[in-house]
């Protein structure tokens, strides 16, 4: 599995600011409705319904939220990159601007623990989260984020 199978390049946005998780997973719901074509509402209240069984950031300013949708086919993500961090109650209490959404089928099973294996596995490079960071363009973020893993999965 590689991220250009479950991410597209319309699906990486650039957000100047939002003004809480909440609203956060609205904006995820509404790009994963234009991206894929998903209820975006349904994506919403799902993310943040998952979101209430435990914080989904993951330290070093990264987040990956994630959540099951039945009207889903295959896996699909959504990035963003927040220029003004957020709040996500991280471990190491480090706001978040690195925003990674998954969203599996309801009844996606392993390969839903493969791709945020794989996600995960991305994001936990400093270098690359270093030059996301260092980019406000979507298809660099994109290029990014596809190139870093294909070097790494195998």
């Amino acid at each position: 599995m590689q991220l250009s199978e479950i991410l597209r390049p319309e699906a990486v946005k650039v957000v100047s600011s939002t003004t809480s998780k909440k609203r956060l997973f609205q904006e995820l719901g509404d790009y994963a409705a234009a991206a894929y074509g998903m209820d975006g509402t349904m994506a919403a209240e799902s993310l943040i319904e998952r979101e209430n069984l435990g914080p989904t950031a993951v330290g070093h300013g990264v987040a990956l939220p994630h959540a099951r949708i039945s009207a889903l086919e295959s896996l699909c993500g959504v990035f963003i990159l927040l220029e003004k961090p957020v709040e996500m109650s991280a471990p190491d209490r480090e706001p978040v601007d690195l925003i990674f959404t998954l969203f599996a089928p309801e009844d996606a099973g392993v390969e839903h623990l493969k791709a945020l294996a794989l996600i995960s596995r991305t994001l936990k490079e400093s270098n690359i989260r270093a030059k996301l960071r260092a980019n406000a363009d979507a298809s660099a973020l994109y290029a990014i984020l596809t190139e870093g893993q294909t070097s790494e999965a195998a």
